[in-house]
């Protein structure tokens, strides 16, 4: 099989983020079972024109809107073609390939009208609606599929879940490196939609003397990071920006409790991560967080924007009986190996081919 990936980033791209490492995980492994894969993407400074990573070839062409133009071009060359639709705006490939599929990472009607004006909100959530024409899409979770056929009438044979997965082998609990101060993490981009600032109000609003034992960390980087910054430091908390892999891995496994507290997630991979690390994980009961969390497994859900519910809830985490916290703990980990990215990558094989 013959297969184009489009995507705005590929995994070099300095800006590169959740939907890169899916496509990077999923496509290297259908490179070992055979596929041929072309990865096209916008180019970034110093960046080569063609590149080959673990058999992948990746081909640069273009800015973000241009390569649109060009990704149609390419995709008349191909047997079966995977829009990643990671950015609101399809690539419209079914137009001239007719093997063609979605890749949905979440809808993104409701964040346009929060991160933009109402002018370009408008243009972009009329080209996402278009989403409608594609002969076949996949969804990360059963809430994006669910948005799919509510919001832009796609039929339910033509959407396929399947959930995205994870490294196991990189992704792993240590349990002795748990922090001897109750620690409190938020991990992720600083952008409105993820309402970083709620991390500190969150901490805020436990018992004085639960606080004074207690630690927030918050890391990340994006528009929201100065305001982040002053108000993690107001509260006395420790604020990172942004982390290597390796320091991302040791926040989770060291953290007692996260917290996730976007507007919306088409696949909550912070969550997933966590407990793979074996740290449980206080949500706000939005997009498909309640998918991942069971509530008392694997962590708690709470009302959006229930700062005081949330509160309590790590409040809960932290007190809990060593023994009780440590089973919490054990079980985030076995709740998170349902999601392996070779069974992942087994179902895009399964899909793609059934396309031609």
């Amino acid at each position: 099989m013959d297969l184009l990936v489009l995507n705005h980033r590929d995994p070099r791209h300095p800006r590169a983020g959740g939907s890169e490492v899916v496509l990077w995980e999923v496509c290297r492994r259908l490179s070992r079972l055979g596929v041929r894969v072309t990865w096209m993407v916008e180019r970034f400074p110093n960046s080569q024109k063609d590149d080959v990573l673990d058999s992948v070839v990746i081909r640069r062409r273009g800015d973000p809107l241009s390569l649109h133009f060009f990704s149609l071009l390419e995709a008349r060359k191909h047997e079966v073609v995977l829009d990643s639709v990671a950015h609101a705006v399809p690539f419209f490939s079914y137009l001239v390939n007719p093997y063609s599929a979605a890749l949905v990472h979440h809808v993104h009607q409701d964040v346009l009208d929060l991160e933009l004006g109402r002018g370009k909100a408008f243009v972009l959530k009329r080209l996402e609606r278009t989403l409608c024409r594609y002969p076949f899409l996949i969804a990360v979770s059963h809430t994006t599929k669910r948005e799919l056929v509510h919001r832009f009438g796609v039929p339910n044979e033509r959407i396929r879940v399947i959930h995205n997965g994870l490294d196991h082998n990189f992704y792993r609990p240590h349990f002795e490196r748990k922090s001897v101060t109750p620690t409190i993490l938020w991990l992720g981009r600083l952008k409105r939609y993820k309402n970083p600032l709620d991390a500190p109000r969150i901490f805020s609003l436990l018992p004085s003397t639960l606080r004074s034992n207690a630690k927030l960390v918050v890391a990340g980087r994006g528009d929201l990071e100065r305001e982040t910054r002053e108000a993690v430091k107001e509260v006395g908390g420790v604020f990172l920006g942004g982390v290597s892999e390796e320091e991302k891995l040791r926040l989770y496994q060291s953290a007692w409790v996260v917290l996730s507290t976007s507007f919306i997630e088409g696949w909550g991979m912070t969550i997933v991560e966590a407990n793979a690390c074996g740290t449980p994980v206080v949500g706000y009961a939005t997009g498909s967080i309640p998918e991942i969390i069971r509530d008392g497994v694997n962590g708690f859900t709470v009302p959006y924007k229930d700062l005081r519910a949330a509160a309590k809830r790590v409040e809960q985490i932290l007190t809990m009986d060593s023994w009780e916290r440590e089973a919490l703990w054990k079980a985030s980990h076995e709740e998170s190996l349902k999601y392996d990215w070779d069974r992942t990558a087994g179902e895009y094989y399964e899909v793609l081919r059934s396309l031609f």
